[in-house]
């Protein structure tokens, strides 16, 4: 886990504004560090919230100089680019950031830290996406867990399945709830120091490194279990060892609003489904994977923040009425209604 107290720049070259940008939209959200910049020279000398809707600004800047000058310590490569593949044009970069004495938080595919052996005293290269050690294949052992595991599931990749993870955390500790946040992916583990990269898990094991890392908390009320991707997208992998690994007792349907067809997929446009049946899906899905008791959607996180108000509440309450379900923009409001619908569910 990142020391707290030093200071960060978000390398965002080339993505600032776009979705797969994300890595760094969550570092700007969550982390207790300071940022002290965003690097992406098609936005220099504009601020973040020029560009973004983001609750904490920074400068952004066009060089690793100015962010040096400015006070950086570690640089966070802050993308997420398809496939998780670093561009030739960022190596010249990377290589800068060791040469000056900088760390580097990497969540991409490839490891760097074979690259640079010869680190300065307290620097580090910390590459998230590596394989846990000794894992097995998956055995159904969390079906058997007498706590809450709540798996948030998408109707597509990037649409805030970590977010809404979060933040169901957050409203449910208000609680007195003691919940346990399940990372999976580079940004969730970037936050929280723990978790389990499952892109970078062979399938064989996937199942079972969530297996593996669910039952560390079988202590606790609630694990909330960060989602990766979509059942019904072409180049998702992730969703099924969740749903056999962590063997959920409440899902959290997670969904863009205003989007007609899954993103990434242009080549052959696909609709997004009707939600009612996604819902069925999901559900079936687990029950069938062995889930006891039978897991249930229990409501729907909404992620509205590219609208006005106005457009995101007329849109969250389409989303209620073809659903049946409750639906929250987390990030507008809470996920206290969440929070209830779980309670509910159970009760």
């Amino acid at each position: 886990m990142l020391d707290p107290t030093l200071p960060l720049a978000i390398y965002l070259e080339g993505a600032l504004g776009l979705d797969f940008g994300k890595m760094g939209y969550g570092i700007l959200r969550y982390s207790p560090n300071p940022v002290v910049c965003v690097i992406d020279s098609a936005h220099a000398g504009k601020s973040v919230c020029d560009v973004v809707n983001s609750p904490r600004n920074a400068p952004v800047v066009a060089t690793l100089d100015e962010a040096i000058a400015m006070g950086a310590r570690v640089v966070i490569l802050g993308t997420a680019p398809s496939g998780g593949v670093i561009p030739d044009s960022w190596r010249p970069v990377i290589a800068q950031t060791i040469d000056w004495g900088l760390s580097l938080v990497n969540g991409l595919h490839e490891p760097l830290a074979p690259q640079f052996p010869a680190l300065k005293p307290g620097q580090f290269i910390w590459d998230i996406r590596q394989e846990p050690k000794d894992l097995k294949p998956g055995s159904g052992a969390a079906r058997f867990l007498t706590n809450r595991r709540i798996l948030t599931v998408g109707t597509d990749m990037a649409v805030g399945k970590m977010t809404a993870s979060l933040e169901l955390q957050k409203s449910a500790k208000a609680r007195g709830i003691d919940a346990a946040f399940l990372a999976t992916g580079q940004i969730g583990i970037s936050l929280s120091g723990a978790g389990v990269p499952l892109d970078a898990v062979r399938v064989d094991y996937a199942s079972g490194a969530i297996e593996q890392e669910t039952l560390k908390y079988k202590d606790r009320e609630w694990v909330i279990v960060e989602g990766q991707g979509s059942l019904v997208h072409p180049g998702s992998t992730a969703t099924l060892p969740l749903l056999r690994g962590s063997m959920p007792t409440d899902l959290i349907l997670c969904v863009r609003a205003g989007q007609t067809h899954l993103t990434r997929s242009m080549d052959v446009p696909i609709p997004m489904p009707q939600l009612p049946a996604l819902i069925r899906l999901y559900e079936d899905l687990a029950t069938m994977s062995g889930n006891f008791p039978a897991a249930k959607v229990r409501g729907i996180a909404v992620n509205s923040g590219h609208m006005s108000n106005s457009d995101a509440r007329s849109h969250i309450e389409a989303i209620a009425d073809e659903s049946g379900l409750t639906a929250v923009d987390t990030i507008r409001e809470s996920a206290d209604q969440l929070v209830d619908a779980i309670l509910l569910g159970h009760s």
